[in-house]
């Protein structure tokens, strides 16, 4: 068994009947990127999160977000040292390998954007310097409904540091059931076991990179992405930033299936993760029309 299906194999042993959920976050780890998750209270968010932090065995820091929660609760702040009269820079938490960011929609925006440089360019300036994060760095962030109280919007400039978002959604009866007859709480998370160390996950990634992505496969990312800019079906089209997004988690995609090369089947698995949060849809089902209407025949 393989390192991604054994990492599977030991994230359904606490999140069960959620095989599509598991792959896709993985996924977006592979691909370099950082994660959304997002759906009601008491879906298995943070469980997956903490999850992905154990499986991976990546050193990681929880932040519960809330509205009084400041930028220097994430970042850090110097503190005086009196017994050398000097000031000391003492790291928050995002000085990890893994951040799981709980509830990031209960911050106001400007605890939000107190992540924007760290997730787009792996370091963070604090107090006039710039101060490096630990390789590999990733955000895994969940987010509550818009339409519950004490949440705040997420910026379209912070949604687009998110590779892909996923939605966890209402477990299936026979895996309510094997909830309710079974174990809960940390005696579920304690079966989940480290499966890939940090020189594994960097090995995995520089493999990912190397999938090839034939010039007519860029082609149908590129009409794809050209389709969400025409018309008036969304407010905005996918930038620049969300097709390379897409073809990173293609190729991460391609490469848990198996394959050193992208196929139109990788790209349309990823595309709806990868599209929906970036895009402000007039109608819904929207992005996934999307995948039926433009041509893949000469994509292959």
């Amino acid at each position: 068994m393989s390192l991604i299906d054994q990492s599977i194999s030991s994230l359904a042993q606490a999140i069960s009947g959620k095989d599509q959920q598991l792959r896709l976050a993985l996924c977006c780890l592979l691909a370099r990127g950082h994660l959304l998750i997002e759906d009601v209270p008491g879906m298995g968010k943070t469980t997956l999160a903490q999850g992905l932090a154990k499986v991976t065995g990546l050193d990681w820091q929880r932040i519960q977000f809330t509205s009084d929660l400041l930028p220097a609760d994430i970042l850090g702040i110097s503190i005086f040292d009196r017994n050398e009269s000097v000031f000391r820079f003492q790291p928050g938490p995002v000085f990890t390998q893994l951040l799981l960011a709980d509830e990031i929609n209960r911050a106001t925006p400007r605890t939000q954007s107190a992540l924007l440089e760290a997730m787009e360019e792996g370091q963070v300036s604090v107090e006039g310097e710039s101060r490096p994060l630990p390789e590999p760095f990733f955000v895994i962030a969940t987010r509550n409904p818009i339409t519950q109280s004490g949440t705040f919007p997420l910026p379209e400039s912070q949604l687009d540091r998110f590779l892909m978002r996923i939605q966890m959604g209402y477990p299936d009866p026979a895996a309510e059931r094997a909830m309710l007859s079974g174990e809960t709480g940390r005696a579920v998370m304690d079966k989940v076991k480290a499966v890939i160390n940090t020189e594994q996950l960097v090995a995995l990634q520089n493999k990912v990179q190397q999938v090839q992505a034939r010039e007519r496969l860029l082609d149908y990312i590129q009409r794809l992405v050209a389709a969400t800019r025409e018309g008036d079906r969304f407010v905005c089209g996918l930038s620049p930033r969300a097709s390379l997004a897409l073809l990173a988690a293609a190729r991460a995609w391609a490469f848990m299936s198996g394959r050193d090369y992208v196929l139109p089947e990788d790209v349309q698995a990823v595309f709806p993760s990868v599209a929906e949060h970036r895009l402000q849809s007039r109608r819904g089902g929207a992005v996934k029309a999307l995948l039926m209407e433009v041509d893949v025949t000469d994509a292959r």
